[in-house]
């Protein structure tokens, strides 16, 4: 008797669109191998198998958009979890009628960025699909390349072996759209890029020399269209300010050297920590940094909790974990925290969950380098703060100069909400409160 498998909890996502199938009817699968991939404006997720089994129908297709309970497919295996009585009704359904349903929902995305123009005309595909290149004879690194650039792979004919087509069959078809595009010849006329704003024209560069096309991770694809949402949308200001965090370096190095057992995990103390129960008690002070517009722009909801979001740099870009329930905890638990996420994120492995909640979020630099930037405010939050490298400072105490450790902070923050008074009052309390460990357990 056929068990119906469903979409598992995701967190607040909904409708959430599929970007692969994994598996074939008739395919044997184990537990925990992957179904389907979904990919939300945030990330990029996997649905494992809860157990084993036979699969014994597939109840949806690409594109399709799915929430937490949303049926998936149907299979045969000892130890599955499912609805029997969902199964069989499925069973009974016509083919295809829940694709068809959720299909005919579908709206087109928002400010979905124009896909290069194909080098042939193609019938259009439905606004919002995921376009289904199972027939073409080409590798499943090349068909992620083709959605992740926007380009039918129907419309290209392999050169590989046997029709095959090949990576180099991708790029060199981008570069053929590129010329061909309008406004490549620099006349291009204002385009729907997004609230009235021209395209760039397109521009073949291999005229002047040797290029090179390599596709942007799917991370930086989906990160950049919010972010270019935030930045349309945000009257952004940053205000600078610096914090002289001596005795608290201190401190933590005391810390540091004295936690044996987060050194053993692959933990340590970091300034980050002491910077996320700083955020934590400016936006008790100033609760306004601790919200979000409503909808309708016209009030603040205030939130009662604290998590602090944390930009993380990955190989395939930047990531931004969240650390839940802040005000909860204590130095060591948060930078115990830190390292395990920080360790997610570096390998892949963040789920949904894990960058869902944030309050306020910080982008520290001080690994790097730097003397101040502007970070962009993670819409709907309302302001980030930016922390660039610390460095040793000659400071006047009134009768002599003495070395000082000074941190430089970027505080950049939603000006419909906050004005630059409530700004420079809440960084310069966080920059009192970094000064001086005691202030943060007050």
């Amino acid at each position: 008797m056929g068990i119906e498998i469903q979409i598992p909890d995701i967190g607040d996502f909904k409708d959430i669109p599929i970007i692969e199938i994994h598996v074939k009817e008739g395919d044997t699968i184990g537990p925990d191998d992957p179904l389907v991939s979904l990919e939300s404006d945030k990330a990029t997720m996997d649905v494992p198998s809860p157990s084993a089994g036979v699969v014994e129908r597939i109840l949806v297709k690409l594109g399709d958009k799915v929430s937490e309970g949303s049926p998936l497919l149907v299979f045969k295996g000892e130890g599955a979890k499912g609805d029997t009585a969902a199964a069989e009704k499925a069973a009974d359904a016509p083919a295809g009628a829940d694709s068809a349903a959720l299909l005919a929902k579908q709206e087109p995305a928002p400010n979905a960025a124009p896909s290069p123009a194909p080098a042939a005309p193609a019938p259009a595909a439905p606004a919002g699909s995921i376009p289904d290149f199972s027939q073409v004879h080409a590798s499943p690194g090349v068909r992620r390349l083709a959605r992740e650039l926007g380009i039918d792979l129907t419309t290209i004919k392999g050169t590989g072996e046997k029709g095959r087509v090949t990576k180099e069959d991708v790029k060199g078809h981008l570069t053929r759209s590129a010329a061909q595009a309008p406004g490549a010849s620099g006349t291009a006329a204002f385009s729907g890029g997004g609230m009235g704003i021209p395209e760039i024209p397109a521009v073949d560069f291999s005229k002047f020399g040797p290029t090179e096309t390599r596709p942007l991770s799917r991370i930086k694809k989906i990160s950049g269209a919010h972010l270019h949402r935030s930045w349309l949308n945000v009257p952004l200001v940053t205000h600078q300010d610096e914090s002289d965090i001596t005795e608290t370096d201190a401190y933590r190095k005391e810390l540091d050297n004295a936690g044996k057992e987060l050194k053993d995990k692959g933990y340590r103390v970091t300034l980050l920590a002491f910077l996320i129960k700083a955020a934590v008690s400016g936006l008790r002070k100033h609760p306004e940094f601790n919200a979000s517009l409503s909808p309708e722009k016209d009030a603040l909801i205030l939130k009662q909790y604290y998590n602090i979001g944390v930009a993380v740099d990955t190989p395939d870009g930047l990531v931004v974990p969240v650390i839940k329930d802040a005000d909860r905890k204590g130095i060591v638990e948060i930078s115990r925290d830190l390292g395990a996420i920080s360790a997610k994120a570096r390998d892949g492995k963040l789920s949904a969950a894990d960058m869902q909640g944030a309050t306020f979020s910080i982008s520290s630099l001080g690994g790097i380098g730097g003397t101040s930037f502007t970070p962009l405010v993670n819409a709907p939050e309302v302001a980030i703060l930016g922390v660039a490298r610390s460095k040793m400072t000659p400071v006047w105490n009134g009768t002599e100069f003495k070395p000082r450790l000074i941190v430089p902070l970027s505080l950049s923050y939603d000006h419909r909400v906050i004005d630059g008074a409530l700004a420079a009052r809440f960084a310069r309390h966080l920059a009192h409160v970094l000064e001086d460990v005691r202030r943060l357990v007050v």
